[in-house]
């Protein structure tokens, strides 16, 4: 919706609403004219002036004249996500804690992965994720401005506060993680799934921008999960736990999860599965991509297969049940992907409903190991983006 089509006579909600659709413009399409600013968003050049004066006053963007000109006439002022207000990004997993430093321009400026010899309990994973932000801190220096913490988590979240209900690879429950980590850091903190946040992030700057109905399947250390965004608007279900396509059955003779269900995705499809058939012990999504598409190991094409049938149950219910234009797959999946291209998507054309998967495409994520980072950073950002007046 243009801003010019809000309706009302509160001229500070609509100043509010403008002010929030031109930084999230700049926000989610990089640097714009104030030229393209104006006929984006419907609204006269004077306004658009005295919305990006005020940003710019509000230290949330940049202004700044083209050098070169293309045209007749002075050039149109070029607006930009101010490169000093920053968000950071805490992921926990079980064999690491990832810290990540994002501009307001969707950019990763910084990430740093802290492994751990154990799985961290959740008062481990908030002191190592505020002792790295401490070091970060004196970094970025006093010209920077963070404005809060995204939290990835890898199981069941309670968007309203942010606690661990259920992380069961991390043997967490019921865990006030965004509290914990706001008392430690002293910045706001929202947590979310991790799987969540991913397929927020691909939309917005990866694979996919400009589609409307999407999957995205994460696959990590700590298990499989998916983000669903269905007409535009994301799946989250009453609580926000929807999307756990790694507890969905695949297997009616396979292993118990634990989860005590028998069978459950992520029983059949795992990282610890192919590091093991490589002979390693760790590795990082694109460690594993480059190690996979390196072997010749009959071994190692024999259980990319058998996780690419299973993984393609999965991939077929979630086309049957959502019927989105894409899926896309991020984590240790982007490297099966990438291990035998094509074929998963011959298996999922084979089993899917004909009318539901003519128009499915699957891809990798985009944004690579990023996307975590980046889909957390977003909910530090959404505050500030909705009202950037309170900045």
């Amino acid at each position: 919706m243009a801003a010019s089509a809000v309706v009302g006579n509160n001229l500070d909600t609509v100043r509010r609403h403008n002010l929030s659709t031109v930084l999230g413009l700049v926000h989610r399409s990089g640097t714009r004219s104030r030229s393209e600013l104006t006929r984006v968003t419907g609204l006269n050049r004077s306004t658009i002036a005295a919305l990006v004066g005020e940003l710019v006053e509000r230290g949330l963007v940049t202004e700044s004249v083209p050098e070169e000109k293309n045209g007749v006439g002075r050039p149109s002022p070029v607006v930009g996500a101010h490169p000093g207000v920053l968000a950071l990004a805490v992921n926990p997993e079980v064999d690491a804690v990832t810290v990540g430093v994002i501009g307001l321009d969707g950019t990763l400026l910084r990430r740093v992965r802290h492994a751990t010899e154990t799985m961290p309990t959740a008062n481990e994973a908030v002191v190592i994720a505020a002792a790295v932000i401490d070091g970060l801190r004196v970094e970025l220096g006093a010209a920077s401005h963070v404005v809060g913490i995204g939290a990835a988590i890898p199981g069941l979240v309670r968007e309203s506060d942010g606690v661990v209900r259920l992380a069961p690879h991390l043997t967490w429950v019921d865990e006030p993680f965004a509290d914990m980590l706001a008392d430690a850091t002293g910045l706001p903190v929202l947590a979310a799934n991790d799987a969540n946040l991913g397929v927020g992030a691909e939309h917005l700057f990866g694979a996919g921008r400009g589609v409307s109905d999407l999957v995205y399947i994460n696959g990590g250390a700590s298990g499989i999960g998916a983000g669903v965004i269905t007409g535009g608007v994301p799946l989250a279900g009453i609580s926000g736990y929807a999307g756990e396509l790694g507890h969905t059955l695949v297997n009616s003779a396979g292993v118990r999860c634990h989860c005590g269900a028998i069978g459950c995705l992520e029983t059949e499809v795992s990282q610890r599965s192919l590091l093991a058939v490589l002979g390693l012990e760790t590795a990082d999504a694109d460690e594993l991509e480059r190690e996979l598409a390196a072997s010749a190991d009959p071994r190692v094409r024999d259980e990319v297969e058998r996780q690419l049938r299973f993984l393609a149950v999965a991939v077929r219910n979630a086309t049957n049940v959502f019927n989105p234009e894409l899926i896309v797959l991020g984590g240790f999946l982007r490297a099966l992907l990438s291990a035998a291209p094509g074929r998963l998507d011959e298996l999922v054309a084979s089993a899917a409903l004909g009318a539901s998967g003519e128009s499915l495409r699957i891809a990798r994520a985009e944004l690579g190991t990023n996307v975590l980072m980046i889909g957390a950073a977003e909910r530090a950002f959404e505050r500030v983006l909705a009202d950037p007046g309170a900045f």
